[in-house]
């Protein structure tokens, strides 16, 4: 494939996922905003909720991220009845862990006044942690289908089911939450109600892509024939776990994070959530194109030319590089205004403000670390995410946290500084082992 062949697919693929990543943004800042406006302690209580199951989700999805090179690799070798018989495996071993995490939620929703919200939310937040709870095994299947279409180069399907899906969701909180159009008012349970209807229903629709469309006969057939074998099963293991745990340390991070900001008081912590907020901008175009690296690099992987697998992760930097500075030049310039988006309270708003260099600093280890992470999971490579996610952002990166945020006493500053640390740690240790293990591939 020629250089520029490279971009043109990179682009390609990872056009879609952003449109898809933004549409979910906007949809959660819809449902941030009409959740507000009914009321205050509604939004505290979605903001309980929420905190507790992104760690999860993030769990969920990192699993779900391990079939996307092994799908990759099978369709650069044409075996698309191998892909079906993967996505057998693929899909009973997600379901189990899956199952596992509800269990574990699940035994937790009996604790939740031990965790020390306020008593009168606690009415508010106990059915809608219920629905959120029956929404993680749809959105585990969809994010199994989503990763046989990514890794056979359709990256559109998913993109216009997601759009769909975000469009059902935002009517559905505007009728149940408020009570339009002869619905019961429910307010935050009927904004849980609609998102789980949303993950339901995207669910079925690429569940029913994979069952009846005509480019996915073959697979079709190897998904019907084809067996449970625990070679397999632990094939896909070994290449879902260190994912899952690499983006559970990376998420759980950012949340040890925001309970230290808490502990610098209210006006530190809205600051920091409007912060990371405005940085999700940047991460969902970064990682709309590291998941197509992470699938060029597996389509290459099936040939096991390590050169290619190279030269097609650096085509994918060069991208990378160029949206992490228009973020950059983005915030700076017009950071304030996007602050404001989120609050009129002069006080915030400068504390937020203040944070602008930071958040500018840590883009480049985040494009870094985010490019050669997805890069490793193409190769399919991927025991060694798990320690180093594990040492960047737990050993390193929450006692950088603290050290900066307090004996240093940078506070809140400091705290987002500490960013910096742990992704240019992670993004060096993902390139390192990159590196590797395609000199691996080609030995």
């Amino acid at each position: 494939m020629a250089n520029h062949s490279y971009y043109k697919e990179i682009i390609r693929l990872g056009l879609p996922i952003l449109v898809g990543q933004l549409g979910m943004i906007v949809t959660a800042f819809a449902d941030n905003i009409m959740v507000g406006r009914y009321s205050t302690e509604a939004l505290a209580s979605a903001s309980f909720v929420n905190g507790v199951f992104n760690v999860v989700i993030f769990c969920c999805l990192g699993f779900t991220y391990g079939l996307t090179p092994l799908v990759g690799a099978l369709y650069g070798r044409g075996e698309h009845k191998a892909i079906g018989t993967l996505m057998r495996n693929g899909v009973a071993l997600n379901l189990l862990y899956a199952f596992l995490l509800t269990i574990g939620l699940g035994i937790l929703y009996f604790h939740l006044h031990r965790l020390g919200q306020p008593a009168e939310l606690l009415p508010l937040i106990r059915p809608y942690y219920l629905t959120a709870l029956a929404g993680l095994v749809p959105v585990c299947l969809f994010n199994v289908f989503a990763q046989w279409s990514y890794g056979t180069t359709d990256t559109r399907t998913p993109m216009w089911i997601i759009l769909g899906g975000n469009v059902l969701n935002i009517i559905g909180n505007y009728m149940l939450i408020f009570g339009h159009g002869g619905a019961p008012e429910l307010g935050l349970t009927g904004a849980g109600i609609s998102t789980l209807v949303s993950r339901v229903l995207t669910a079925v629709a690429l569940i029913g892509v994979f069952c009846f469309s005509r480019r996915a006969a073959e697979a079709r057939r190897g998904f019907a024939t084809g067996q449970l074998k625990r070679q397999t099963l632990s094939k896909v293991w070994r290449t879902s776990l260190p994912v899952s745990m690499q983006m559970t340390f990376e998420s759980g991070s950012f949340s040890v994070a925001a309970i230290m900001s808490g502990w610098l008081g209210a006006v530190p912590l809205a600051a920091f959530q409007i912060i990371v907020i405005t940085g999700t901008l940047g991460f969902c175009v970064y990682y709309s194109v590291g998941a197509a690296i992470s699938v060029v690099v597996a389509n290459v992987a099936g040939s096991g030319d390590c050169r290619l697998m190279r030269r097609a992760a650096w085509h994918g930097y060069h991208i990378m590089l160029t949206l992490m500075v228009c973020s950059s030049l983005i915030f700076v310039f017009w950071g304030r205004s996007i602050l404001g988006v989120f609050t009129d309270d002069a006080v915030v708003l400068s504390a937020a403000a203040a944070l602008i260099f930071p958040l500018v600093l840590y883009q480049l280890g985040d494009a870094t670390q985010i490019t050669f992470a997805n890069a490793l999971r193409g190769t399919s490579h991927v025991m060694p995410m798990l320690w180093i996610a594990f040492i960047s952002y737990v050993v390193v990166g929450i006692p950088a946290t603290y050290i900066l945020g307090f004996p240093v006493g940078m506070g809140l500053y400091g705290i987002l500084l500490s960013f910096s640390v742990s992704l240019f740690l992670a993004g060096a240790l993902f390139l390192i082992f990159f590196l590797r293990a395609t000199r691996a591939t080609q030995q």
